[in-house]
């Protein structure tokens, strides 16, 4: 079974940036969609990030123009570049990929101070 391993989340000042990675511990395959979510507690996962095989994305409102997700197939990893980071932004940050089969990661931790 592949599992995902997010990296890359901290604490940083607002405007700043961080980027997340998310490796899988196998394939992903070209039809898999993959992409990213958050959470904060007592609210509902938000999806926010997809991105596809061939590099096409599709952002929720919160986040486009500020967050850019990109995808290395070579590598079977995914990426989250965050920049123009708020206070609301401050959240646990989850991969997923779905289709031949469905993953998540377990999440990083990503706190925006004002």
């Amino acid at each position: 079974q592949v599992q995902l391993v997010e990296s890359g989340g901290g604490l940083v000042q607002e405007g700043g940036s961080l980027r997340l990675s998310c490796v899988a511990s196998g394939i992903i395959p070209s039809g898999n969609g993959a992409g990213w979510f958050r959470q904060t507690p007592g609210k509902q996962r938000e999806w926010i990030a997809s991105v596809t095989s061939r590099g096409s994305t599709t952002y929720s409102d919160s986040v486009k123009g500020r967050f850019t997700a990109s995808r290395d197939n070579a590598k079977n990893t995914i990426y989250l570049q965050m920049t123009g980071l708020l206070p609301d932004d401050t959240a646990v940050y989850y991969c997923r990929t779905w289709g031949d089969f469905d993953a998540w990661g377990q999440g990083t931790q990503v706190t925006v101070s004002s």
